[in-house]
């Protein structure tokens, strides 16, 4: 062996194999092999916010090996991923393997944005040296997490509940979650209707038009009193086409994917929560099948640019083709443009199959990714958009219209099936229409939507709040701490989230504030970019932070947590206390008020009323929940495997709300636990090592 190859992941160092040869071997560090403590804060604050790096957990073997391999090796080709955590593990491999007497040099960097035979060999013939303000801005961010997550958790442990923690950004994320829950309660709904008349035309075609002005001026109705007249004189009024407005747009394509547009896409899309679509990404970049999928770039390399148009060219023809190459302007202010934007290694790949490597959803993402880079290069879609005006006259005159919408050349939705077409019968202007029936529809204004992935996502990049990368990781955190819950596949902060939400807006205004946040982040990139250090960055903000947190500590008053009380039910246990249900590690859970005086909990059950499991006809339908969001299942669980995502039975069949008691547990049990607890844990811990 002559040179070594450092990579992540096993599946990243498999797929290299196949395009250098015999005298590289390739290694995988299984991700970071060193980070700060676990168990202490591992920054010494005195001395310039010294990290104190020590080996992970489970890395000893791996270090040991890859030190074995670098010693014999000519070269060490330090070949992570080309983003600032990719850059910190090259940094940290190359500090653990370094001989530190003979000050090694043969350690080199090399980068590539995508894993082919011609990415990976210029990658290997052209290496460069670590980039030092990638680490440093991997290093601040590290160090200014732990600070804030050290500090305020021991905050939230005395002011809130023991067990709690908080983080820079995902706090910040909880209160847009929060807010947003807020303003749905104290919203209030509007009345308002709409009014649809349904005429034919002199061809005897029918046609539904909307109700829209009266003698001119858009009309606005909030009560059935103001509708009812105009009811009346619409059943006896003369239809006359005033006007036919005919228009023709132009659609363009989409920027391709960038790692916060594939989130989105992919949660509006296919459903995917972020996470999903991260590892999904993940799997099909270590396979070679796209570019790297962490960037803010819509950049793409003119060889792609190429290889699309002449695959549209071949497979659709020239009218498909746009005029000239199409260039995409980035607006994110620290993409780097030498990245791409998430595209396949090849135009020419349609599609992936499924196999032992890829499930449908690796398919699903793919094509989504496929289509997206294709269509980049069509051209146009054109609509012909046509509305058609109609006087409806009596003592007053009424303005009715009907909007029409014709694809007339698909262009690049040639490649995304689907089409919305309404189309309207031909008319003309002077065309009497006769009356048919009408409807009047009472209607409310609806509350803001609640965040779901796409949603989230779209809204913390717009305000500059952590970075697309960082997305996933951020709501995965929210969903962990059981700060959130989803509901049809939307996010809803529970009860203690919104207590530990509302208790740090309260007391660290500052921390919390939207802009400030962004504005932190500024700092970051401008470190990444050479513009800023990071040592000045984390002290200007620790030392108002660290004084905000004494004066929290000392004078904030305790939050409480509310509960919701389950009827007029006392417990079971002790007689004497509601019951109520609270928010723990593993979710909801019913409990007994005069915790802890009385220790008695319950697993809360959901059940479809009145509905026996189908498969086995002898349990309950229950609803349960799991990472993809509700579904249904038989009570009697694993012995029946009957699973449905939609709710069996009818509307009037409820999904309604009971408990089960957990018997209570001895002393003897209670250490039994503990000590099973223990050794499970020293039995991982040997493993690991």
């Amino acid at each position: 062996m002559k040179h070594l190859v450092i990579v992540e992941s096993p599946t990243k160092a498999k797929t290299l194999k196949r395009f250098l040869g015999a005298d590289y071997a390739i290694e995988a560090s299984m991700g970071h092999v060193r980070d700060l403590p676990k168990s202490t804060l591992g920054i010494d604050i005195a001395h310039d916010f010294e990290p104190e790096y020590v080996k992970s957990e489970g890395k000893t073997a791996v270090v040991s090996k890859l030190k074995k391999l670098a010693k014999d090796a000519d070269t060490v080709f330090l070949a992570t991923d080309p983003d600032r955590e990719g850059e910190a593990i090259s940094w940290h491999i190359q500090s653990l393997l370094t001989d530190k007497k003979s000050k090694d040099t043969k350690f080199v960097r090399a980068t590539f944005h995508e894993i082919t035979k011609e990415a990976i060999l210029h990658a290997i013939e052209n290496p460069g040296t670590l980039n030092m303000h990638l680490v440093d801005a991997q290093q601040a961010r590290r160090v200014l997490d732990r600070l804030v997550g050290y500090y305020l958790s021991p905050v939230l442990w005395k002011k809130v509940r023991r067990g709690l923690s908080a983080g820079r950004v995902q706090s910040v994320a909880l209160r847009l979650i929060v807010e947003r829950e807020k303003e749905r309660l104290a919203f209030i709904p509007e009345e308002y209707w709409e009014v649809f008349v349904k005429v034919k035309t002199p061809k005897s075609e029918d046609l539904t038009i909307q109700l829209w002005k009266k003698d001119g001026k858009e009309l606005e109705l909030h009560k059935k009193e103001e509708v009812d007249p105009i009811l009346s004189q619409l059943k006896i009024s003369n239809y006359v086409i005033s006007d036919i407005q005919e228009t023709q747009k132009k659609r363009s394509p989409y920027a391709p994917f960038t790692t916060s547009t594939i989130q989105q896409a992919a949660a509006n899309r296919l459903g995917f929560t972020s996470k999903r679509t991260m590892k999904l990404a993940q799997d099909l970049y270590e396979q070679g099948l796209i570019t790297y999928h962490r960037t803010d770039s819509v950049n793409l390399s003119t060889s792609a640019v190429d290889a699309a148009r002449d695959f549209i060219k071949t497979e659709f023809g020239e009218k498909y083709l746009y005029e000239k190459p199409r260039v995409f302007t980035t607006k994110s202010k620290n993409a780097q443009e030498a990245h791409e934007a998430i595209r396949p290694t090849e135009a020419t790949r349609q599609g992936i199959e499924q196999n032992a490597t890829f499930d449908e959803s690796h398919v699903k993402l793919y094509d989504l990714i496929w289509r997206r880079f294709i269509a980049t290069q069509m051209n146009e879609a054109i609509y012909n958009q046509t509305a058609i005006i109609v006087d409806a006259k009596d003592k007053e005159t009424y303005q009715l219209k009907a909007n029409g919408s014709v694809l007339i050349f698909d262009g690049w939705m040639k490649i995304f099936p689907g089409s919305d077409d309404t189309i309207l019968p031909k008319t003309a202007v002077g065309e009497k229409l006769t009356y048919q029936d009408l409807e009047a529809l009472q209607k409310f204004t609806q509350p803001p939507a609640r965040y779901n992935d796409a949603s989230l996502v779209k809204t913390l990049e717009k305000l500059g709040i952590g970075r697309p990368s960082t997305y996933a990781s951020i709501i995965n955190v929210l969903e962990i701490r059981s700060y959130v819950e989803r509901e049809a596949k939307a996010f809803v902060p529970t009860a203690i989230g919104t207590t530990v939400s509302d208790f740090l807006v309260k007391n660290f205004p500052k921390e919390l504030d939207y802009q400030f946040t962004a504005n932190l982040e500024d700092d970051l990139d401008a470190i990444a970019r050479g513009e800023k250090e990071w040592v000045k960055t984390i002290k200007s903000f620790f030392g108002p932070f660290e004084k905000t947190v004494a004066e929290v500590t000392q004078d904030a008053e305790r939050a409480q947590v509310p509960v919701e009380k389950i009827g007029d039910e006392k417990c079971p246990t002790c007689g004497i206390g509601d019951l109520v249900i609270r928010s723990g590690r593993f979710g909801k859970f019913v409990s007994c008020s005069r915790f802890p005086e009385c220790t008695m909990t319950g697993k809360l059950i959901y059940k479809v009323e009145g509905i026996v499991c189908p498969e086995c006809g002898e349990g309950e339908v229950r609803e349960k929940t799991s990472k993809r969001g509700k579904f249904y299942g038989c009570s009697r669980y694993p012995s029946c495997k009957f699973t449905s995502w939609k709710k069996p039975g009818t509307d009037e069949n409820p999904v309604v709300m009971t408990y089960s008691v957990n018997p209570p547990k001895t002393p003897e049990q209670i250490e039994a636990a503990k000590a099973a607890k223990a050794e499970e844990k020293k039995a991982t811990k040997a493993k690991k090592a």
